[in-house]
């Protein structure tokens, strides 16, 4: 199948299931220009209307509803297809782009990366670290790891593993202020706030179900999730951590869990969870592979 044909039925068919030629194209990762090319490139090729648009809705014509099971088959075909050659070859060729919380460059991230390429050494791996919440579509990623608490959104939702986040501090800043022995103890503390990818209003504590809010007043504010993690470690602080990250430092005794019977939550009393997002559509086996391949890599903790 050419190039071109393929990317033409690429564009109907995401069309049709999103019913709008803007969201089709964030799906596709392409301009709405180009989508739209790409329809009328089909249309005029097969001789026959396929949606019909107005301000308000773009929906199938009968030559539209009529094509759309076949264009369909032929994508899943196109795909089974790449994907056996990759499997014959024993090995996946091209691009992986990928974006994560900047404090994953340090940990779980790295051995996965490493592992990965070895069993692939013909994909390029090309992973972006930032705290922000950046969009796989603006930014043509396969996917983008995030932590916390999915949000809906057109994006798919690949959870990775669950968490629980607590409370720690360096023992060198507990011999000097003291541990706090209640909640209301915190507001006599210097407190350090994580503040991306948003500013947290308030803290929710759980204790065997039961739960408490409390609004941080922070001594200091950062931006980067390993700031946070090395500001605690060094005593300027209390921080709320995630427990993979807290508790191999609380086994090494660089760290101390503080209101240890307290586990911070959602204002609903979730526990959050790493995940990954990425546009609706196929996705290639050395994307799933990857991703897989997290899941399985994912620190238990609690």
């Amino acid at each position: 199948m050419a190039l071109d044909m393929l990317r033409e039925i690429q564009a109907f068919v995401s069309v049709a299931h999103k019913r709008s030629f803007v969201s089709a194209a964030r799906a596709l990762g392409r301009s709405p220009s180009a989508v739209t090319r790409a329809v009328q490139a089909l249309e005029d090729n097969s001789g026959a209307k396929l949606f019909n648009r107005n301000a308000s809705a773009v929906t199938l014509t009968e030559a539209g509803e009529r094509l759309l099971p076949h264009a369909e088959r032929l994508l899943d075909v196109q795909r089974d297809a790449a994907e056996e050659l990759a499997a014959l070859t024993g090995s996946a060729q091209g691009w992986i782009r990928l974006a994560a919380p900047e404090i994953l460059a340090q940990r779980v991230l790295p051995e996965v990366l490493a592992a990965f390429s070895r069993r692939h050494p013909q994909v390029t791996l090309d992973a972006q670290f930032s705290d922000q919440s950046l969009d796989p579509l603006q930014g043509k990623f396969d996917f983008v790891i995030r932590g916390a608490f999915p949000q809906s959104s057109e994006l798919i939702g690949y959870p990775l593993w669950r968490y629980r986040r607590h409370l720690y501090a360096s023992p060198r800043y507990l011999a000097d202020t003291g541990a706090p022995q209640a909640l209301d103890d915190l507001e006599q503390h210097a407190l350090i706030l994580h503040t991306a990818p948003r500013i947290l209003k308030a803290w929710h504590f759980c204790r065997e179900g039961h739960l408490v809010s409390l609004r941080p007043q922070p001594r200091l504010r950062l931006g980067s999730g390993v700031a946070v993690l090395q500001a605690t470690l060094a005593g300027a602080g209390i921080a709320r951590l995630a427990d993979w990250l807290g508790e191999p430092e609380v086994r090494a005794g660089r760290l101390v869990r503080v209101c240890p019977e307290y586990h911070l939550t959602s204002s609903t009393g979730e526990d959050p969870q790493m995940h990954a997002v990425y546009p609706a559509g196929d996705v290639p086996a050395k994307v799933r592979e990857l991703l897989q391949a997290l899941r399985e890599a994912h620190p238990r903790q609690h």
